[in-house]
């Protein structure tokens, strides 16, 4: 049972006389998670919270990526992200199950399929540098149901390349703001906008950037109202983010 849907189908079954309570009750009771030994693969997790578990790569070995993949492709969860996932271990990945990997974020989506375009969010990145982290950002956005545009490298240095956009800026639900260096890319954005914007510090910049920490104090001190600020280079916690603000945006307009 993949989400919420699944379960309310199986209760009017119950309701219907289709299926019996008892029947009902073993289908629940298999569904919360199964144990691989070296990971408990939870299954209800996007009952709970509207999307599949997302799997790490990072210090896990393909044979363990591949084995919960594997094991949330047969209970029939589509489009499973993970993040950070390097390009040899994609090759074993995707020996074994079917994989699209995109080298830039370091992502693979298990299982892909189709998958709606709700909404609009709108990732743009200070310079071409931040490009890894932003598309992990879009990407993770994008699997997760939402249409996404990509503003790429319109940062402050060359203000006049973000005012050219403004049309796509105001008319988006949420805008993830990705930049390094001094990190004013959100400050400039969320003064700009009507709508919440997730700001994403890079890496990126020379010694006095310390791997990121100037981009994420400036940000974390922004004047502008309505920025939220997630941890440096973490795109996918930002596309969440966005993903679950343009996703309420959506219900908002149409229980109206």
């Amino acid at each position: 049972m993949d989400n919420k849907y699944d379960i309310l189908n199986l209760l009017r079954g119950v309701a219907a006389g289709e299926t019996t309570p008892e029947q009902a009750l073993l289908q629940l009771k298999q569904s919360p998670f199964e144990d691989l030994g070296y990971a408990k693969v939870d299954f209800h997790r996007s009952i709970r919270q509207g999307a599949a578990e997302v799997i790490y790569g990072a210090g896990k070995t393909p044979e363990q990526i591949a084995g919960i993949a594997a094991a949330m492709g047969a209970r029939g969860c589509r489009n499973v992200l993970i993040t950070r996932l390097d390009a040899q271990a994609a090759e074993t990945v995707a020996a074994s199950v079917p994989l699209d990997y995109h080298p830039l974020p370091r992502l693979g989506i298990a299982f892909p399929g189709e998958r709606p375009a709700r909404g609009k969010i709108v990732v743009a990145t200070g310079g071409t540098s931040d490009m890894p982290v932003a598309e992990e950002a879009a990407l993770t956005a994008e699997v997760m149901g939402n249409r996404v545009v990509r503003l790429y490298d319109v940062g402050v240095a060359g203000l006049h390349r973000l005012l050219s956009k403004l049309d796509e800026l105001m008319d988006a639900r949420c805008v993830v703001a990705v930049a390094g260096m001094e990190g004013a890319l959100a400050s400039v954005i969320g003064g700009l906008v009507d709508c919440p914007v997730v700001a994403v510090p890079t890496s990126v910049g020379y010694g006095a950037n310390f791997g990121g920490l100037s981009a994420l104090l400036a940000m974390l001190n922004s004047c502008a109202s309505g920025c939220s600020v997630v941890n440096i280079d973490n795109g996918f916690g930002a596309g969440y983010l966005a993903s679950r603000i343009n996703q309420m945006e959506g219900l908002e307009e149409t229980s109206k």
